[in-house]
């Protein structure tokens, strides 16, 4: 029995529909109860919300384009001013009538310009008799232009005269845009998280023809297992099951599995994704390169050279600033003076230390429980200490110069270095170093620095 029932639509084209959009069923079946039939005016504006690929853009054009509702759909990332925008709107609307043969560009300055050149754009009959929608994907961007354009937006039914509805599509909700003078109210509607049956089900539905439904199956349920923890993006697993699908395959292919071995088979394919665990999101190399990486020869669990980031190019005393920060983050500052000062002379041992002999063989006993600085994650330093330690390290004598100080503006802009508190602290700024301890080591090794003989974790 469907779900979808609307008695506008021919039950065929709400099953095409059903079928087109898996489990967003309750929210296909809540717009069509707000749309209802093609001529009745339905709400001014529809505000839909929802994490990135929750499927809002993808179910709003399907829907409207399966049912042939006349709409405009304009992504206001890439018309991201005014003019760009309402021009964009009326260019589409020309297309949309029968009438119009040719579309030229219309200019339109100001909102007052645009709902005149509107209603001569809907003047013709076809448009007349039924709803138009105008769909303003990434709809955040509104709010960057000028102040009129949302609050118009929300009025347009009202402005014009006209049958149409404005649908807002956002990753925020309403609250971030209700502008502070107060706005008409949209009629909002939630679109949840895929869950991981939701995914399963999704990603199971366009199995290659040359293998069981099955099978396939199985192979979106151990890619889930794997990856559904750091990612639950939609596209992006969909890229991941594309990606990994012709490793799964390979013992099935050379004869040395059958497509029920599953413990052959995830025995396979295993080592390949944890590979790929490490670049998700990453488009570091091509879906070309990363298969000749796939076949080429060596240890299952190495990845060769997926990470760009490990061979960033940075200028000489940007190194040693990179260098400096990271043994400033992670090493205690009461192991500055064992690591950097270089003639602190000979510690003679005093009659107290002797007396507490006992004490620093129970700690030398128990220094090894410690709780590793690696583990604990990055911890704040003031700029005087990065400078201090840079001063050491570095062999030649260093200026505190500007060129220094830009520099480190350069580590912070590229995510290097995070700043943390803010720039009208009395005490100086304050950084911490967000790169990986084999980052660090690769960039120690291009100047010749053996960074783990100066952290307090590896004596």
């Amino acid at each position: 029995m469907p779900n979808l029932e609307h008695p506008a639509y021919p039950a065929a084209t709400l099953l095409r529909l059903e079928s087109l959009v898996p489990c967003r069923e309750s929210q296909v079946s809540m717009l069509l109860s707000i749309f209802g039939e093609r001529q009745q005016f339905t709400f001014p504006s529809i505000f839909i919300y929802g994490h990135k690929s929750s499927g809002k853009t993808y179910v709003m054009q399907t829907l409207l384009n399966t049912l042939q509702l006349p709409h405009v759909f304009v992504n206001c990332v890439e018309y991201f001013t005014s003019r760009l925008l309402l021009e964009e709107i009326l260019i589409q609307l020309q297309n949309c009538s029968s009438e119009t043969k040719h579309a030229s560009r219309m200019l339109c300055d100001t909102f007052n310009d645009f709902v005149r050149l509107f209603k001569q754009a809907v003047a013709s009959q076809d448009l007349q008799d039924q709803t138009l929608y105008i769909v303003l994907d990434r709809a955040e961007q509104l709010r960057e232009m000028e102040a009129n354009i949302l609050p118009a937006f929300l009025r347009l039914q009202e402005l014009t005269d006209r049958n149409v509805t404005v649908v807002l599509l956002s990753e925020i909700v309403w609250e971030l845009f209700r502008p502070s003078t107060g706005c008409f109210e949209p009629f909002t509607l939630y679109f949840p998280d895929y869950s991981i049956g939701h995914l399963q089900k999704i990603l199971s539905h366009n199995h290659p023809p040359e293998y069981s439904a099955d099978f396939y199956a199985a192979y979106i349920n151990i890619l889930l297992g794997v990856f559904y923890m750091v990612c639950r993006d939609l596209k992006e697993l969909q890229h991941l099951a594309a990606l990994n699908f012709s490793k799964y395959c390979e013992p099935v292919v050379r004869g040395e599995a059958n497509e029920r071995d599953t413990r052959k088979l995830w025995k396979n394919i295993e080592p390949h994704l944890k590979k790929a665990m490490q670049t998700v999101y990453l488009r570091e190399i091509s879906s070309s390169q990363w298969e000749r990486l796939q076949c080429a020869d060596g240890e299952p669990g190495q990845l060769k050279g997926l990470s760009a980031h490990a061979h960033v190019e940075l200028p000489y005393y940007s190194k040693f600033l990179l260098i400096a920060a990271y043994l400033a983050s992670y090493n205690p500052v009461r192991t500055d003076k064992r690591f950097f000062l270089k003639h602190h002379g000979k510690i003679k041992k005093t009659s107290f230390m002797k007396k507490h002999e006992k004490v620093l063989v129970d700690y030398r006993q128990t220094i090894d429980n410690r709780t590793s600085n690696h583990l604990l994650g990055p911890k704040p330093f003031p700029l005087d200490r990065l400078l201090a330690i840079l001063y050491s390290i570095v062999d030649n004598r260093v200026a505190p110069t500007a060129n220094i100080f830009s520099q480190i503006t350069s580590l912070v802009t590229l995510q290097l270095l995070s700043l943390v508190g803010h720039n009208d602290q009395l005490d100086g700024p304050r950084y911490k170093c967000t790169v990986s301890l084999d980052f660090i080591r690769a960039i120690a090794r291009t100047v010749n620095f053996d960074i783990i003989k100066y952290l307090y974790d590896f004596l």
